[in-house]
């Protein structure tokens, strides 16, 4: 993974560069449909033919997607097709919308639950991370894993903080393992 990112940096650097700050919100979305198109084991196929051109592999997942994708944006996929690096359209897209964010002072929020969590619990969870931190925007996303017990585990960026019985659990082994 360390290899995608890498190669997907620059990529998503120069894009983000060329982007108005009015343009970041449908950047963002445009590229995340495209990167879920391109991730297609049949796409895959097609990009590793040399009978289909960059161009003709560009239109035909432009044609697949719902939302309009723009002229900048249907070039920058053109570009990645013609250097061969369609399979790394999900990261380039993850690391845009990384930068979109810093750059609107924001982060995006995982928060995975042994039980669903709504209400006045999820908004006293999402201000006191807020305060943990920075005071940054959380945009949070929420899914339900039955496998954690109890608790939940969140992760923002590189950090995670688990609170859930089954870590809690596998600490307890791994101490008394010891």
């Amino acid at each position: 993974m360390a290899d995608l990112a890498t190669i997907a940096r620059p990529y998503a650097e120069a894009l983000f560069s060329s982007a108005q700050p009015t343009d970041l919100a449908s950047w963002s979305e445009q590229l995340s449909e495209l990167a879920q198109i391109a991730s297609a084991p049949e796409l895959a196929l097609l990009a590793n033919n040399p009978k289909v051109s960059a161009a003709d592999l560009s239109q035909l997942i432009v044609g697949m997607a719902k939302t309009k994708v723009s002229d900048k944006v249907l070039s920058f996929l053109r570009l990645l097709n013609q250097n061969q690096r369609l399979g790394v359209l999900s990261e380039i897209a993850a690391q845009f919308n990384l930068l979109k964010n810093q750059s609107e002072g924001a982060a995006e929020v995982m928060i995975t639950s042994a039980f669903p969590i709504e209400g006045e619990a999820l908004t006293s969870l999402l201000t006191s991370l807020k305060k943990r931190f920075g005071g940054k925007e959380l945009r949070s996303t929420i899914s339900i894993d039955p496998s954690l017990i109890g608790g939940i585990r969140v992760q923002v960026g590189d950090e995670v903080l688990d609170g859930s019985v089954k870590a809690r659990l596998a600490q307890m082994q791994m101490s008394l393992s010891a």
